[in-house]
């Protein structure tokens, strides 16, 4: 197979772009077929992701950008309550090694674990938790060494592959991609490839083109996730349209850059997005940011519009819960400062919702 160079990549770029355009208008949405959304929480402050445990336990982080009180929460009865519980919350007050800092992505893992990633924005520095939900207790606080996650850094989405001990993060700010050894601790950075970077298209909401700090966004790797079995590792930027692939071998073996990037490929096609899963038969579910939307798209290429409803508006995050459901986040992200380069105009509550797809 012939190597792919940063030319082939933009081509790549291209032919994703100009293929999901024209299909962007091919929805399987049909008049009366909506699903329901429904809303599983209301909160004054923005949700940032959400995650769900095989039992259905609802988790949701409060985003960063919103400058919140409260970093990590559970829902109960309709609100987000803190988890597991307020003495490690920020609350308004300095961070410290013992209290959370800038909590956003979530998981929960096959051993009935939630991993959340902790930016440091104020401590600067990144901390990756682990809780046992049957204990409500904290069971790991990994540090990522300074060299790969320096103070400045934004990984603030990730991926555990429970079987082997890995997590993989997406860095926004220095784009790149994050390998940790649970184990040891020991994590290695990969950086400085084409395909960790945003694709120049403005990002349009509601006929506006978005900004990030004074200028159209151009955000780059955001989105990752896992194949199943934990051997494909897929990403891609978020202000992009195509998505990636990269064997988690490498990583975890020490390759160097150069083979690295020798390996990854185009996976097929995405919207502009936020948050990202992959199930179990390998077809891709996008947050849609642009269209209030979340699209999947299936391994023969193939897209499909599971909801579209103008309450979502940023929907964030995505998470599959039990029995077929879909958890989202929608949190108006881009009414912050850092979007709006002055007062916040989002309009509170912000929401964590569901849906059945049909």
């Amino acid at each position: 197979m012939k190597t792919p160079t940063v030319l082939s990549l933009a081509a790549a770029l291209s032919w994703a772009c100009a293929t999901f355009s024209a299909h962007a208008a091919d929805s399987s949405i049909l008049a009366g077929t909506q699903p329901n959304l429904e809303v599983v929480a209301a909160s004054d402050m923005r949700p940032g992701n959400v995650a769900v445990s095989a039992k259905g336990r609802v988790f949701a982080t409060f985003h960063a950008l919103g400058n919140p009180k409260i970093q990590l929460g559970e829902v109960k009865d309709g609100r987000i309550v803190p988890y597991p519980n307020l003495a490690l919350q920020k609350n308004g007050a300095a961070p410290t090694d013992a209290t959370f800092d800038a909590m956003l992505g979530l998981s929960v893992d096959r051993r009935d674990r939630l991993w959340v990633i902790d930016m440091g924005l104020n401590l600067g520095k990144t901390r990756l938790w682990a809780f046992d939900l049957r204990k409500n207790a904290v069971i790991e606080k990994i540090e990522l060494p300074i060299d790969v996650a320096p103070k400045g850094s934004f990984l603030q989405d990730f991926v555990i592959d429970e079987k082997r001990g890995w997590a993989y993060l997406a860095d926004i700010a220095n784009p790149g991609i994050v390998a940790l050894n649970l184990k040891t601790g020991k994590a290695r950075r990969f950086g400085a490839h084409a395909s960790l970077q945003a694709q120049d298209i403005d990002m349009v909401i509601d006929g506006r083109v978005v900004q990030f700090n004074g200028k159209p966004a151009r955000v780059a790797i955001d989105p990752i996730t896992l194949s199943a079995d934990r051997d494909t590792l897929y990403f891609g930027a978020m202000n992009g349209t195509t998505w990636y692939q990269l064997p988690t071998r490498l990583l975890r073996e020490g390759a160097d850059d150069a083979a690295i990037g020798a390996a990854i490929k185009p996976a097929g096609k995405k919207p502009i997005s936020d948050g990202a899963l992959t199930d179990a038969a390998g077809a891709h579910y996008f947050t849609d940011v642009q269209a209030h939307a979340i699209v999947r798209i299936d391994r023969d290429g193939s897209e499909h519009s599971l909801i579209r409803d103008p309450r979502l508006q940023w929907p964030d995050n995505i998470s599959f819960g039990p029995r077929g459901w879909i958890y989202v986040s929608a949190n108006q992200l881009d009414t912050t400062p850092s979007f709006t380069g002055g007062a916040d105009k989002g309009k509170p509550p912000y929401y964590l919702y569901r849906f059945m797809p049909r």
